[in-house]
């Protein structure tokens, strides 16, 4: 099982302090003109590290680099003085309203090949590894944690805050973000124990994962198999348990079929297509009762009950697995992945995508089964919510 340790983080200076014009969301849902806003709101926003730019003639990771050491050597960013794990919650509310808390542990979870204690649930691509190992080459630190889910019952009851965070912040979307130190030995040993009874299921971070792996190679084959701080990586622990956790469907936005494709006749072969309202706003919950994924183009929508033939095809009973078999089917096309119902259909309207595919969320039961299995669902299969900020803590690593 993989080994969970405190770690020495490093952060924002001011105990207390609001983070709020210093965190960025996660770097893969920044587009440059959310990063430009952030940026503005502060020279030290972490969006500057997290998602560089050629800034002073340098390229984009020589430039982080230089902004991660400047940081320290001006105080902006401080050093804790003993390692320590941190809780860190998220209270926000559901898309029903309903007023929801997650409250995880960071720390630094031992790399192991995946299926040795560290379960992947999704397929990766090889152009965000390649970005993320150049940053982490230049900055010799983990920006932003990896999310994963322990089995280890109660995991949830060890972590009570102690007292006032150390930091605080309230993002764009209104979801409160706390974070305390813990370092007394006695909490440490139990929530490290607690983590370490069991594999645990990567949620989100799959690149940043796999980029570790590829990093901890490189440094052992540099320094002849020393250990150091790039044999672990900054995770991000909550239990898993339907009470943590939020997962949203990451939908498919279809282009490049050609005028006059007629994608509903296509689909046929792989579902059942029955005509629905393209407006309606309980269109999610339609799919829910009737089983379905959904289409909608300009022309209108459709319910796609999945055919026998197609779920026997697929590799898992999710929906992007579902879709996946009629895709392949398709004449060449290309797929851009939105996590948002209404963000699809505005995709429609402007013209950017000719179509949307609108699939069911994975449930936690069916992302640990998968992960248990050693298989693995299609890329951006799941959207966990809400998303950690990156800005909270860093974690060094040296070598």
């Amino acid at each position: 099982m993989p080994s969970f340790q405190p770690f020495t983080g490093t952060r924002y200076a001011n105990v207390g302090a609001n983070l709020d014009a210093v965190i960025a969301p996660p770097y893969d849902v920044v587009t440059p003109e959310e990063r430009a806003r952030l940026v503005s709101r502060s020279d030290h926003n972490a969006a500057r590290l997290e998602i560089p730019v050629e800034e002073d003639g340098r390229d984009r990771y020589e430039g982080a680099a230089s902004l991660w050491q400047r940081w320290q050597d001006e105080g902006a960013l401080v050093t804790d003085d003993e390692p320590s794990f941190y809780v860190y919650r998220m209270g926000f509310r559901d898309e029903q309203g309903r007023a929801r808390q997650t409250t995880g542990v960071m720390g630094a979870l031992e790399l192991s090949p995946p299926g040795q204690g560290v379960l992947p649930h999704e397929h990766t691509r090889a152009k965000d590894k390649t970005d993320r190992l150049a940053l982490l080459r230049a900055c010799q630190a983990n920006l932003s944690p990896i999310w994963v889910l322990s089995p280890a019952p109660d995991l949830s009851s060890l972590l009570e805050p102690p007292g006032p965070p150390v930091a605080r912040a309230t993002d764009d979307e209104g979801v409160h973000h706390r974070l305390w130190r813990v370092s007394q030995p006695g909490v440490v040993a139990t929530i490290a124990d607690a983590v370490a009874s069991a594999p645990v299921v990567v949620a989100d971070g799959h690149h940043r994962y796999e980029t570790a792996l590829a990093y901890q190679e490189e440094r052992r084959a540099a320094t002849g198999g020393t250990a150091g701080g790039h044999d672990a990586v900054l995770a991000f622990v909550v239990e898993l348990s339907d009470e943590q956790l939020s997962v949203r469907p990451i939908h498919r936005l279809l282009s490049g079929l050609g005028a006059g494709f007629d994608l509903p006749e296509a689909l046929s072969a792989h579902f059942e297509v029955t005509p629905a309202d393209p407006d309606g706003a309980d269109l999610p919950a339609r799919m829910a009762e009737a089983g379905a994924l959904a289409l909608v183009t300009p022309a209108g929508a459709w319910l796609l009950h999945p055919r026998p033939e197609t779920v026997a095809a697929a590799d898992h009973s999710v929906d992007s697995s579902l879709l996946a078999v009629a895709l392949a089917a398709l004449p060449a096309h290309d797929v851009v992945f939105q996590h948002g119902v209404e963000q699809s259909r505005a995709a429609l309207a402007s013209g950017v995508a000719e179509a949307a595919v609108l699939l069911r969320p994975a449930t936690v039961a069916q992302i640990a089964d998968v992960a248990a299995g050693g298989s693995r669902m299609p890329p951006k299969t799941t959207f966990f919510e809400p998303k950690l900020r990156t800005g909270m803590v860093f974690r060094a690593v040296a070598g």
